[in-house]
């Protein structure tokens, strides 16, 4: 009772923050002959920044799907795990047998299910990349046949989706054929980055577990390098839970460059690393996230921090000046660039170099810094007070 107590809490505390930023707009669509309702979430400070632009998440099943993931949004940018995104709900209450339940004879969409896949890709993506800043990295998240309609976005010839999140899947019997016709190699021509979410759950009956596992061991055979393949298994009674858990679980992993280095990426993608493929590394890391989500973070401290020791320890530190100059360029009023160029003077027995670069960054900093006794010990340790 707790447990779900808390869970209650937690959504109406989400629902709170973001319910002053929707915006409810009935799009009129030249492809179904119809309209469809939308909710738009903005996220917090769209307003403030107009060069700022943000992801776009396309959430379909919107009555029950659209407020989970905003509020999972919300919290994963609250502390910087993700990007703020855009996310545009479609309501199917009453349409979604039309829209996506699929000829479970051969697997194929129908002409409604086509008609739908167009409507999104025609017309609710461009209706948002035009009437708001959008980045380029596209999201489309559904569940049940919601999902199995979106892994047909897989056969697009030119990719233009960068995370396809399909939750407790209902896949048709020729799931593995379709797979196969969709040529997933040509994602790795593509200069981009690109996800592909499913989950099994232990809560789905034995036939439907069994169809998700097998094209989740087909999947993993798969070794595409800007290609990713999440298979997720969650272990619940419950279809609903394991739907609340896929969502930041996919997240979690889909925005997993956004986020600061972490031991796992340190391990794998650092450590063996030469300082000047290091420091290119966090370059082209940021770059990719201002690329991808239109988010200038600079480099966060922490990142820096995360591959000093190979900067200072490999290579007698020949490239802590080049560290410490891309340093100054982010953060011209950080004494950090002027301590690790300073350091690369010092190993050199550039003294007098060493001294004055000292003395500049100790100028940046308050005397209140809890640093600044360190800066002023390296000036006294060189004779400079």
């Amino acid at each position: 009772m707790i447990k779900k107590s808390f869970s209650l809490i937690f959504m109406l505390f989400c629902i709170s923050m973001f319910s002053q930023k929707l915006i409810e707009k009935n799009l009129i669509s030249d492809i179904l002959d119809s309209s469809r309702d939308l909710k738009i979430y903005l996220p917090k400070g769209y307003e403030d920044d107009n060069n700022k632009n943000y992801p776009l998440a396309v959430v379909f099943d919107a009555e029950y799907l659209f407020d989970t993931y905003v509020g999972n949004s919300v919290l994963f940018a609250a502390k910087d795990k993700a990007p703020m995104q855009i996310v545009v709900g479609i309501s199917m209450k009453n349409t979604k047998k039309n829209d996506t339940y699929f000829n479970i004879n051969n697997g194929k969409l129908t002409a409604s299910n086509n008609a739908f896949y167009q409507f999104v890709r025609d017309e609710v993506i461009f209706y948002m990349e035009s009437n708001y800043r959008t980045s380029p990295f596209i999201s489309l998240i559904g569940e049940g046949t919601s999902a199995n309609l979106i892994s047909h976005y897989l056969k697009e010839n030119v990719p233009f989706i960068n995370s396809y999140i399909c939750i407790n899947p209902t896949f048709s019997d020729f799931i593995g054929q379709q797979f196969q016709t969709y040529n997933l190699t040509k994602f790795q021509k593509e200069d981009n980055t690109f996800y592909l979410y499913t989950n099994n759950s232990t809560s789905f009956s034995a036939k439907k577990q069994t169809k998700i596992g097998e094209l989740q061991t087909g999947l993993s055979t798969l070794k595409l390098k800007n290609f990713n393949i999440v298979n997720d298994t969650i272990k619940t009674s419950s279809s609903i839970s394991a739907m609340s858990e896929a969502i930041p679980r996919a997240i979690n992993k889909i925005f997993e460059i956004y986020s600061s280095i972490s031991k796992e990426e340190y391990e794998k993608n650092i450590k063996d690393l030469s300082p000047i493929d290091a420091i290119a590394y966090l370059e082209n890391k940021y770059l990719e996230i201002e690329f991808l989500f239109g988010t200038n973070l600079g480099i966060r401290e922490k990142d820096i921090y995360a591959v000093e020791n190979i900067i200072i320890e490999k290579e007698n530190g020949d490239q802590l000046r080049e560290f410490g100059k891309m340093i100054l360029k982010l953060f011209p009023s950080s004494p950090l660039g002027d301590y690790y160029i300073g350091r690369y003077y010092e190993s050199g027995k550039q003294i007098k170099k060493a001294l004055k670069q000292y003395k500049i960054g100790y100028g940046k900093m308050d005397p209140s810094d809890p640093n600044s006794d360190a800066f002023y010990e390296n000036i006294l340790r060189l004779g400079g007070m």
